[in-house]
């Protein structure tokens, strides 16, 4: 975890998974990068949250996978959903549902399917693919981390590869492009400069 800048109540805090996704980012604006996965998502920003002050809203804005094809370019979410998390099976074991799909007020109809997992095989981009059009590793813990300190959240994510075969090497080469176009995003919607 790494907190850049100064989180005030009067600025939204942008929130990424790793430098290579923020190095475009000239912003005068707090910019957290909390590592991959939805335990340090999740963490990280529930610390910060935490500490105190909270922001006025926090921009998750980061790479995503396509799950279907024809998928590209930069995408407001509208509801996120846990891939990895067996709902179903809890709720027969337990009569209570855990990890229920987020609807976030600020987004768009695009559905986010969040898991520890990178989508790098086939069967496992078709079996997600009936569920979401888009993949990643930290949307369904930041929301749910935000949501619960009562912060609201838009994630934003730039199609990277096709979570398929190759996508890790895929994301590697199109990271810095995607960095661009996230911090091209970020100028156009929050307040970038002071």
């Amino acid at each position: 975890m790494e907190l850049i800048g100064e989180i005030t109540t009067d600025r939204p805090l942008l929130v990424l998974a790793v430098k290579e996704e923020a190095q475009f980012l000239d912003t005068d604006l707090p910019i957290l990068l909390t590592g991959m996965g939805k335990v340090n998502a999740a963490i990280s920003l529930a610390t910060v949250l935490g500490r105190g002050p909270r922001p006025s809203g926090v921009v998750n804005l980061g790479t995503a996978g396509a799950l279907r094809p024809g998928w590209t370019g930069t995408h407001v979410v509208g509801t996120v959903l846990q891939h990895d998390l067996d709902s179903e099976l809890l709720a027969t074991l337990t009569g209570e549902t855990f990890g229920e799909p987020l609807t976030l007020p600020d987004g768009g109809d695009v559905i986010l399917a969040t898991g520890d997992a990178f989508i790098s095989d086939e069967a496992a981009r078709a079996r997600l693919a009936a569920r979401a059009p888009l993949v990643d590793m930290e949307g369904y813990a930041l929301a749910t981390a935000a949501g619960l300190a009562g912060v609201p959240i838009r994630i934003v994510k730039h199609v990277s590869d096709e979570a398929g075969d190759g996508a890790a090497r895929t994301w590697r080469e199109s990271v810095a492009d995607c960095a661009r176009a996230l911090a091209d995003w970020a100028e156009a919607h929050t307040p970038y400069r002071s």
